[in-house]
C-alpha cells in the first residue's frame, strides 16, 4: 500500500488539475472568439469592429475616388459630427486625416428642429453640436446648416443665428425638403457673385424630394428661377437619372452668376425605391442589409464597412456615385453618415 500523500502533494495535484480546466476554458473562449471574429470578417468587417473608424475610412474612400476621376468635386456629409475628433468629444484630438478628405459638412436642427419642427432646439443640444461644427470650420470646412421650421420669426432667427457663427444655412419650411420657400422674399444673403467654391457660398438650397412638380422640367425651372449659390438636389427625378445637360442648366443663378449644383446621396442606409435595390432582397437579404428605419418607410440600415455595399456606392460605370460623377454635379451630399449610432447601441 502506498503511503499516505501530503496535503502539499494534494494540493499540488488539485493546483494542476485546475490550471488544465482553465487551459481548456481558456482555449475554448479563444476558439469561440476566433470562430466569431473569422464569420464577421467574412461579413466585411472585423469582429471588434470600430463603427467611427469604419464610417471615416468609407467616407475617405469615396472622396478618395470621386478627386481622382474629378478633381475639384466636392465632399460633404451630412451630420455625424463626432467624427470630427477621434475621442467623439469637443477635447479631443481632431480627426485630421478625415478632415482632410472633406470640403463641407452639412448640419440638421442646429437650432430649430431637433426635438420637434419650428421648435428651438435645446441649447445643451445645441452648444454640443456646434462645439465640433466650430472644430470644422477652425479646419476650412464649410458649415452647411439645415433648421426646420416655417413660423416667420423663426426662420429670420435660424437664419441670424448661423450667419453669427459663420456657417451658411437652409430655413426648410417642410421636412420633406420638398419645397422652394417662398420665405423670406429675398433669400439670405443673395448675391450676383459666381460661386465655384464652398468657401464662397452664402446660401443653399435643399430641394431632394420632387413630389411637388409634375414634370422634371417644371423643377428644373424653378431651381433657375433663384439665386441660391449652392443647389442639393437628387439625381434622379421620378426614378428617372438626371442627364448632364439638366445639370449644366442649373449651374446659373437667374441673376447670370455661377453656382455650384450638388447631389444628395445616402450611403449609411439602402433605399428600396433607388434602381440598385433587389426585389429578391425582402425575402433574401443579403449579408450587409438589416432592418428598416422605423421612421423612414423604404430605408434600410447597412453594414457600411462591407465590401459588398461599397461596391453599390462607388468603383464602377453602375455604382451610385459613379452615376452623379456622369452626371456633372460638382460635388455629392453624403446622408446617414451618423449611421454608426445605430450599431454602437445594438
Amino acid at each position: 500500500m502506498a503511503a499516505k500523500e501530503s496535503g502539499m502533494q494534494i494540493r499540488g495535484k488539485v493546483s494542476i488539475f485546475s490550471l488544465i480546466i482553465f487551459l481548456t476554458i481558456m482555449f475554448g473562449c479563444f476558439e469561440t472568439k476566433d470562430k466569431a471574429d473569422d464569420d464577421d470578417n467574412e461579413n466585411g468587417g472585423g469582429g471588434n469592429t470600430e463603427y467611427r473608424v469604419e464610417m471615416r475610412t468609407f467616407v475617405s474612400e469615396i472622396s478618395d475616388y470621386a478627386k481622382t476621376q474629378k478633381p475639384g468635386f466636392f465632399i460633404i456629409p451630412q451630420n455625424g459630427v463626432e467624427l470630427f475628433t477621434l475621442t467623439g468629444d469637443h477635447e479631443g484630438e481632431a480627426a485630421a486625416g478625415y478632415l482632410s478628405k472633406i470640403d463641407g459638412t452639412g448640419q440638421e436642427d442646429l437650432f430649430y428642429g431637433y426635438d420637434e419642427d419650428d421648435a428651438a432646439t435645446p441649447a445643451e443640444e445645441m452648444e454640443w453640436i456646434k462645439g465640433f461644427l466650430d472644430i470644422g470650420k477652425a479646419n476650412n470646412i464649410t458649415i452647411m446648416v439645415t433648421d426646420y421650421c416655417s413660423t416667420h420669426s423663426n426662420m429670420d432667427d435660424s437664419y441670424a443665428k448661423s450667419a453669427a457663427a459663420g456657417y451658411i444655412s437652409f430655413a426648410a419650411d417642410s421636412r420633406d425638403l420638398d419645397t422652394i420657400p417662398a420665405y423670406p422674399a429675398v433669400i439670405h444673403n443673395e448675391n450676383s457673385t459666381n460661386v465655384t467654391s464652398m468657401a464662397m457660398a452664402k446660401n443653399f438650397l435643399y430641394l431632394i424630394n420632387p413630389s411637388n412638380y409634375s414634370t422634371k422640367s417644371a423643377m428644373l425651372s424653378a431651381i433657375s428661377a433663384t439665386n441660391y449659390d449652392i443647389v442639393l438636389i437628387d439625381a434622379f427625378f421620378n426614378e428617372q437619372l438626371l442627364s448632364s445637360a439638366d445639370i449644366a442648366s442649373l449651374k446659373t443663378k437667374k441673376n447670370g452668376g455661377t453656382r455650384l449644383v450638388i447631389c444628395y446621396m445616402s450611403i449609411g442606409e439602402a433605399e428600396d425605391y433607388r434602381y440598385y435595390w433587389d426585389e429578391n432582397w425582402s425575402a433574401d437579404p443579403p449579408a450587409w442589409l438589416t432592418e428598416e428605419n422605423p421612421d423612414w418607410e423604404g430605408n434600410f440600415k447597412v453594414r457600411y464597412w462591407q465590401r459588398e455595399w461599397k461596391d453599390i456606392i462607388y468603383g464602377s460605370s453602375d455604382a451610385y456615385l459613379d452615376k452623379i460623377l456622369s452626371c456633372g454635379f460638382d460635388g455629392v451630399y453624403l446622408d446617414i453618415i451618423d449611421a454608426f449610432e445605430y450599431f454602437e447601441g445594438e
